[in-house]
């Protein structure tokens, strides 16, 4: 009988040839992985950016394949340098890859929009979400634990406390520099069209330090700075910056989420759906869910969450009438924040829309829907995190601490945060309409800069 193959080849329009192996082909096969086929990897971009209709699935592949590229680096770094840096075995390995293949697989449609922006719900990488999905009763838990893989796939996503892992392992599959940044910017790239790229070499950089286990990069090279290295790390840091500036946070693509989230919120009131019946959706069955859960409910709240889903479906995009950039509003951020997106946000959003909307109404004679968009005060920001060794330094150190010596860094973290922008949006084109909410927005947020001219 002829040996069993050991890796399947799969053609990626990114990376290439992509080889899994039969374990991870068991994987993909699951109930659960092939749903993130219908989940889009950046949720409402492909309404401004009509190519970005890459998924999750797509997604986890390439992370697989990142997370390779780099365990091939740090054994080679550990061959060269045996002394200074230590490899990973190919029983760690397979571990390592599984946990990158599943990474995403706790997202739902449009999570980024109903989470991370309006708050509707927690974070999808909550270890019990991880729990939930990875343990008994999935399709995806079972093959897991047939492979004897679940307890350490469960601790490299943190969702597992009690199982002590080498650091290495977590920071290959979602450090700040890892498989998962590595592949979405790519991915990104390619199917948005935009020309942004990152040196695949950056990879090769990577080495595991032999006493704390962390994965790091080695800046030091005869005691002097390696500012080849660094260059390619702020590079790449300054490239997702870019991604957030141009894709992540697009007005159009804010509006399109806002959108979906205040559906989700209205149904969620009406006591139509919960946050368990997101888990197993898709960006298509989302919509459906959403008008078929509020049949027999309050009428006003059917008829708002069918009209938004419609204008969705549609394209009809709510517009802008103020937009409150962080950078004009700063002293106010922190209140806004507190006020509208924390716990108990959906009333004093809704509250606020209500009179603004009652005034446009006196003054006017229309009634214009409004939505009050306030996103999370870091958004998606991730700090430099990832360990370095420094010149002249015998331990690896997080990147952060060497900020006040990279300017351009800091200057990466103050442009993030002044990406945070608070909108209000209104249903209507008319720049007449759109003035008028505009007046009434200016005099509920009495004090705020806006910076948006109709």
């Amino acid at each position: 009988m002829a040996p069993r193959k050991r890796y399947s080849v799969l053609r990626d329009p990114v990376h290439g040839d992509i080889y899994l192996t039969h374990e991870e082909l068991a994987l993909l096969d699951t109930r659960e992985m092939q749903r993130l086929r219908g989940v889009k990897q950046l949720g409402t971009a492909y309404l401004v950016f009509p190519g970005a209709l890459h998924t999750r699935f797509d997604h986890s592949i390439g992370s697989l394949h990142m997370a390779a590229r780099m365990i091939e680096s740090v054994n080679l770094s550990a061959e060269l340098d045996p002394a200074g840096s230590t490899g990973i075995s190919e029983e760690e390995a397979r571990v390592i890859r599984a946990a990158a293949l599943v990474h995403d697989i706790t997202h739902i449609p449009f999570g980024h929009s109903i989470e991370d922006q309006d708050g509707i719900f927690g974070r999808h990488d909550r270890p019990e979400r991880f729990q939930k999905l990875l343990g008994e009763g999935t399709e995806v838990g079972r093959v897991l634990r047939e492979q004897g893989l679940s307890e350490d796939v469960l601790a490299v996503l943190g969702a597992n406390p009690g199982r002590r892992i080498p650091p290495c392992w977590s920071q290959i599959v979602g450090g700040t520099i890892a498989s998962d940044i590595l592949d979405y910017l790519a991915r990104d790239a390619y199917f948005t069209g935009l020309r942004l790229s990152v040196d695949p070499r950056v990879t090769s950089y990577f080495k595991i330090d032999r006493f704390t286990g962390n994965l790091f990069l080695d800046l030091a090279k005869h005691d002097l700075l390696r500012e080849d290295i660094l260059s390619e790390i702020v590079r790449l840091l300054e490239a997702r910056y870019y991604f957030s500036e141009r894709v992540y946070y697009h007005h159009a693509k804010v509006s399109a989420g806002a959108l979906l989230a205040r559906a989700v919120e209205t149904a969620m009131a009406a006591g139509a759906v919960k946050e368990a019946d997101f888990q197993d959706q898709d960006d298509h069955s989302v919509l459906d869910l959403l008008e078929r859960s509020m049949e027999g409910r309050d009428k006003s709240a059917r008829e708002r969450v069918r009209a938004l889903v419609r204008r969705f479906r549609l394209r009809q995009l709510y517009k802008r009438a103020c937009v409150f950039p962080r950078y004009d509003n700063e002293e106010a951020q922190e209140r806004l924040v507190n006020r509208f997106f924390a716990p108990g946000g959906a009333v004093a959003r809704a509250e606020v829309e209500a009179r603004i909307g009652d005034l446009v109404r006196f003054s006017t004679g229309r009634t214009v829907d409004v939505i009050v968009y306030c996103p999370a005060k870091k958004m998606q920001l991730k700090e430099a995190r990832m360990h370095v060794r420094w010149p002249g330094m015998k331990e690896v150190r997080p990147l952060s601490e060497f900020a006040p010596k990279i300017p351009r860094l800091a200057d990466l973290e103050r442009s993030y945060r002044d990406l945070w922008k608070f909108y209000v949006f209104a249903d209507t084109t008319e720049p007449r309409l759109l003035e008028e909410v505009q007046k009434a927005a200016l005099a509920e947020f009495g004090g705020l800069s806006n910076a948006y001219r109709v």
